[in-house]
Order: structure tokens, then sequence, then C-alpha cells
């Protein structure tokens, strides 16, 4: 097997690939890359759960496969000078780099002992911008569930359908919902979960642009397409909340809150709360102006914010980072605030336009001051 790569391209792919490797496996193979030459070069990891497959481009002069160190391969490229780095390897897996005026040898492990990894059958596809798809799932990873317990919320519901994709992540004490129009529909509506951790190494793949990202379902598996690189990644089962349900939207208390200056609020009102000193956000909402306040061990923090239309006197607890962080990732410089009673959820939707988004915080009960 040989080939000549640009060092930069080569430690992309790398890096890339390298996302989906074990750090420890009872496979050996698998705390490698796996490395294809043919017309160009693919560069794979796999860890029984999520794979990635990215190609690059590459001279090759004889091909071949073999399996490399991820993480011995990543650092003698990483230190390797900015050039063409030579890639040679013999029948008996031996391996050499050539880099400028450096070089490294290493031993490789035959690709006779890489597992396969899955194919996806093309059964239902949809497309949507790299830019879009990487900003869903950014605005909604936030509340999914790192409780076990319920292994199909520790993902995202996908919704394909006319409305184009929602997403919706649940923890039990928060949803996030993002809705965006799709660029093409391959066999009509459907849905399905796909896993957190696979959805975060989605987001670092896809980039700002324009460009689409092809989304693949299949009987067990999914498959993300984004430019030259694949990811594929186990479906997760079970039966998601019903979202539509558990969102309730007859709420009589509706304000308007300018994002940044309520997240600052609650930002110098939460100070006094930590890991050891919990205690919720106490919120008395009023006309115009919602006043926040904290009391811990660690002491007392008082703050006003001012907001646009009547809270009419509705006292509500949160915690300090749900709320917040509701707040952070919400796609809006402006947002309305829908609210009930004490016991109640707060739901948060655009001021205006298409409702793209929506968030959802559960209360926290109040003791009595």
């Amino acid at each position: 097997m040989k080939f000549s790569c640009e060092k930069a391209l080569l430690l992309s792919a790398v890096n890339t690939a390298s996302r989906a490797v074990s750090p420890k496996s009872s496979i050996p193979a698998l705390e490698g890359l796996l490395l294809e030459a043919d017309s160009g070069l693919t560069v794979s990891g796999y860890n029984m759960q999520t794979g990635i497959r990215t190609k690059v481009d590459a001279a090759v002069t004889e091909g071949g496969s073999l399996v490399l160190s991820a993480r011995l391969f990543g650092d003698m490229i990483r230190r390797l000078p900015d050039d063409v780095v030579v890639f040679a390897s013999d029948k008996n897996l031996n391996v050499k780099l050539t880099c400028g005026d450096a070089s490294y040898d290493l031993t490789a492990i035959s690709s006779a002992d890489y597992p396969d990894m899955p194919e996806v059958e093309d059964q239902f596809s949809f497309q949507i911008q790299q830019k879009v798809l990487r900003a869903m799932i950014g605005e909604t990873s936030f509340a999914v569930s790192t409780n076990e317990a319920r292994p199909v919320h520790t993902g995202s519901l996908f919704e394909i359908g006319e409305k184009g994709l929602t997403m919706v992540a649940v923890d039990g004490f928060r949803l996030a919902l993002r809705r965006e129009p799709v660029e093409r529909i391959d066999g009509g509506a459907f849905s399905f979960v796909a896993p957190g951790s696979a959805l975060s190494e989605v987001e670092k793949i896809c980039e700002d642009t324009d460009e689409p990202a092809c989304v693949t379902l299949g009987n067990r598996h999914l498959l993300f397409e984004v430019g030259p690189t694949e990811l594929i990644c186990r479906r997760l089962e079970g039966e998601f909340l019903d979202y539509k349900t558990a969102i309730p939207r007859s709420n009589p208390i509706a304000v308007t809150v300018d994002t940044k200056t309520m997240i600052a609020s609650i930002d110098r009102v939460g100070v006094v709360i930590s890991d050891k000193q919990k205690s919720p956000v106490r919120c008395l909402f009023g006309e115009d102006k919602v006043s926040l306040s904290a009391k811990t061990a660690n002491g007392e923090a008082k703050d006003v914010c001012k907001i646009s239309g009547d809270g009419r006197g509705l006292e509500i607890g949160f915690n300090n980072r749900y709320l917040l962080e509701a707040l952070k990732y919400c796609p809006a410089d402006t947002v309305r605030m829908e609210l009930n009673t004490g016991i109640s959820p707060c739901i948060i939707t655009p001021l205006e336009g298409e409702e793209n988004f929506l968030y959802m915080v559960l209360p926290v009960r109040l003791k009595n001051s």
C-alpha cells in the first residue's frame, strides 16, 4: 500500500474518524483506524456503536488496506512538518511515513481483524442544509436525557413530514423542540430516535455551509452523509414521549422577554447557588417586570428584569441552570414566555412568525417564604 497526501488533509481525516475509535476495546483492531487506499484514501473509526468514515484526496500508487493505532498514528501526523506525507507499507505490515526530512516507522494490524461496519438500507431519507442541521442539534441537545433507565430519551426524536423536520429532546425536567423545512424527502413521512452521543459527532462534522447533509433511515441503523464523511449509528428503540400532548398551550399569562437581559439576571441571582447549596430561583412576575431571588447558606441574591406584559403576580420557582439553558439556546433575541400556575410548566416560543422552536421548563415547588 502506497500513497501520498497533504498533511493537513490527512490530519483532518484522522481527527474526524478518531472520534468513533474505542480508547480501550477487547478487539485490539477497534483501537485503531482502518485505512483503505484505491482511487483515493478512506479513513474509518468504529466502536461497535458508532462508525465514522471519511474520504480524502490522495495520490495512490499501490492500493491496499490496514489498521493503525489511532492514538499513535494521529500523534505522528500531528507532529510532521506541513508538507506532503508519503505513506508506504510492505506485505509484513511494516509502515514508513515520510514528510520532508522527518520519518516514522510503525507496525500495522491486518484489516481482516477489523469488524465490518453495518450497511444501511435506503428505506427513507431526507436532505437538509448542513448549517441548519448543526444548529438544530446544538439548540436541542442540552435537553437530551443522561438517565439510562429510559434509553430512548438518551436520544433526539426526528419527525419528517410535510412540515419538514421536527427535532425533540426531553429529559423529564425540560423539553426542547426545533422545526425547519427540509430540501428533499424520499419514501414519505417517517420518524426515528438518534442517540445523543452520535448527534454530538454529527454536529461537529457539519460545517457552516448551505451544502446538504443526507440522513438515511435503515431497519436498525442510521446513516448521516456530510460532504466526504459518513457517520453510521444504531437507532434507539422504544416509545418516545408523546410531546404533543405533554406541552400545555392554553396558558393565560404571556409575557415578552429579552433573552440576553433575562439570562444576565438569572446568572446574577444564580451566583449563590451551587451543587452543594441547591435552591430554586424564585420568580415573581409582575407588570412589565419580574423580580428574581435566590437564598442559600452561601448568601442571598436579588435582581429585577424588565419584561413586557402583565405576569399577574405569579410566583414560580425554576432550577436556574434549566431556565438559563432554555433561554441561552433560543435562536431569537426576544421570546414569549407562557405561564399558568406556580406548578405548571413554562413555555418559551418565538414572539412572532412561524413557531420554529419551543422550549418547556418544569418548575420547582417553592417553600413558603
